[in-house]
């Protein structure tokens, strides 16, 4: 039995993605560091730091508002440094002030450093140093590291280190300059993600692969309790140990004009454009003349997939919608027990789990703090896991048993839109693998399934290419307030979709409902200010959803319809429709989803919203 822990201590606050970039070579440290915060822009901030080393001295800049503004700050001072260290931070403990934003140090500067996480215990380790004499002039957890550290570091970094992340408790990602170390920056991480460029007489390090790619393809990925110094002489590891160790170099194909807008007003409008090519890229080595192959990325025998009795698939946010679409496709054609978990529930649920389980864990950044707690639990009872995810270097994929990469690219909006079609497909193609080996998919259903799907990008296209239509219905309802959005079957996580869509960038109230249950309760909200976004397309519950939109319209709701081109009784039921091509039923929702995305991102244009950056919001959430 798989009993997934106790609760313990969990953290209060919800933690939004701070970015940490540090550099040290030959080029001029304050444009690097700029640049790369720019490029992680996306992970969300309120304010911004950089802490530039010039000779003896380290001037420390920061500012609220964008980095922009941080930028401003900076070319006044002109800053001429090779080497230093940038923040962008979402407060979690303290205000959004100057004093509070990132890079923190101890009072006699000897330490200054950079932090995503949250440390759990800092008021126990503030009171032991405010106890010993140590004073403090912000109200963060950051600047209790900067002052433990110099208190702890007596000449050597890599065991002051070791000992320091024997204190902590909690997550962290930290870069760090040492006064009487001149030319080396140092990083450890824990929980949060921290990554390592190597370039030609010049380091880096960064959160995010997408803030380095100007600069570097070449990267290492730390593990939890790594060390690492920096230097333009190169990169040194240690363990959590302080033993010294070799790390893998990872070479990263992304183009740097896959992180730029390239003429679109925002990467979102971008991204959803790119869906045909994940489409196709994703299908791509992954079929040939004899059907499905998956075999150069599972490495699972015919045997070992026979007596699999279970599949759980555990993920969040949008990547548990697009698992709930892909349960109700695997139950269709396997004759396994399949169950889709939202990560943070799952790991606190007493589960049975073991070798007759395959466990999938979907996340497009993989570090997804409850999704890693969830796999590391049920990895101990012998499950097979199985990370399916956008980066194949990430904590997630460097842990399971196999990885199915969602070949999408760098997504920078923070509403995902092309992953979740990346992990639509890459989830539909392990379900038909396993049919497939389970003798439940039969050849003509292989055939019938893999051949549509090579039509999917052309029929995306042409959906695409109503973006104009859809601005127009958009802008018509921008001024609602409400929405509620329903759907059957494989479009009832469309519908789910849809409305979290709209919830992020547009700030609207939006709720999805299974449209059976439209009765049972959310029919009360319903009159002529409430629209209802029906997801109905010509499948096998067409005529069941039908009734429901037209309960709909008898309490004077306002009917915005997802339709199947021709269908000209639910047009004739709806103020308004978006029609997408006919597929296969099963395939739907590649299809529904495109128009609920370019309705989303046209309601909250015309609002005005910041909509590749919404408030609150991060692109991975790496602790509770």
């Amino acid at each position: 039995m798989c009993s997934h822990g106790s609760i313990g201590r969990r953290c209060l606050l919800p933690h939004i993605m701070c970015g940490i970039v540090g550099y040290i070579g030959y080029r001029n440290a304050s444009d690097v560091l700029l640049d790369g915060m720019h490029r992680l822009e996306y992970r969300g901030y309120d304010s911004a730091g950089i802490a530039i080393r010039d000779k003896d001295s380290i001037g420390i800049q920061k500012e609220v508002g964008k980095v922009s503004d941080l930028e401003k700050l900076v070319s006044s001072m002109k800053p001429g440094g090779h080497q230093g260290i940038g923040h962008t931070r979402w407060a979690t403990h303290g205000e959004v002030t100057s004093l509070n934003a990132h890079p923190h140090t101890d009072l006699r500067k000897n330490v200054t450093l950079v932090h995503n996480g949250i440390v759990e215990n800092f008021m126990e380790l503030k009171a032991e140093l405010e106890y010993s004499g140590v004073s403090f002039t912000t109200e963060t957890d950051t600047e209790v590291i900067a002052q433990l550290l110099a208190q702890i570091h007596h000449g050597d970094a890599v065991s002051s280190l070791v000992e320091l992340s024997s204190r902590l408790k909690g997550s962290y990602a930290m870069a760090i300059l040492i006064r009487d170390e001149a030319d080396r920056i140092y990083c450890i991480r824990k929980g949060s993600p921290l990554v390592l460029g190597i370039g030609e007489g010049e380091s880096f390090c960064a959160s995010d692969v997408p803030a380095l790619l100007p600069y570097t393809k070449d990267f290492i990925y730390l593990d939890d309790g790594d060390i690492a110094e920096l230097s333009a002489a190169g990169i040194k590891t240690w363990n959590s140990q302080g033993e010294k160790i070799s790390k893998d170099v990872c070479r990263v194909d992304w183009d740097v004009s896959m992180v730029d807008k390239c003429g679109y007003p925002h990467f979102m409008l971008k991204e959803i454009n790119e869906q045909s090519r994940v489409l196709r890229d994703t299908l791509c080595h992954r079929v040939n003349s004899s059907g499905i192959d998956l075999s150069a990325e599972l490495t699972i025998s015919s045997a070992e997939v026979a007596a699999l009795k279970k599949v759980h698939i555990i993920a969040c946010g949008t990547s548990y919608y697009a698992s709930l679409v892909a349960e109700r496709f695997m139950e269709n054609i396997t004759d396994l027990d399949i169950r889709v978990d939202i990560a943070s529930e799952y790991r606190y649920r007493s589960i049975v789990t073991g070798k007759d389980t395959l466990a999938v864990f979907v996340s497009q950044s993989g570090e997804t703090a409850d999704t890693l707690a969830a796999e590391r639990l049920v990895k101990k009872t012998g499950a097979t896991c199985i990370a399916v995810t956008n980066n194949p270097n990430s904590t997630l994929a460097r842990e399971v048993d196999h990885v199915l990469q969602l070949m999408a690219g760098p997504e920078i909006g923070v509403a995902a839109t092309k992953t979740f079609s990346g992990q639509l497909a890459v989830l539909y193609l392990l379900g038909l693998f396993l049919g497939k080996q389970r003798g439940t998919l039969s050849t003509s259903q292989e055939e019938k399934f893999l051949s549509e799907f090579a039509n999917l990008p052309y029929k995306i296209d042409t959906i695409l290419m109503k973006h104009e239509e859809i601005r127009i219905l958009a802008e018509k309802f921008a001024d609602s307030r409400n929405f509620l959005f329903l759907g059957r079957g494989l479009s009832f996580p469309i519908a789910m979709e849809g409305a979290l869509k709209l919830k992020e960038i547009s700030y609207i109230h939006a709720e999805a409902y299974a449209a059976g249950e439209m009765k049972h309760g959310p029919i009360a909200l319903l009159d002529s200010e409430v629209p209802v976004v029906v997801i109905n397309p010509r499948d096998e519950l067409y005529e069941k959803t039908l009734s429901n939109i037209q309960e709909a319209r008898a309490r004077r709701a306002p009917i915005i319809s997802v339709i199947t081109e021709g269908d000209v009784v639910s047009q004739k039921n709806a103020q308004a429709s978006v029609s997408v091509p006919a597929t296969e039923n099963d395939l739907t929702p590649f299809l529904t989803v495109i128009p609920l995305q370019l309705f989303a991102y046209y309601v909250a244009r015309h609002r005005g919203c910041d909509i590749d950056q919404p408030r609150n919001l991060a692109k991975s959430v790496t602790v509770e």
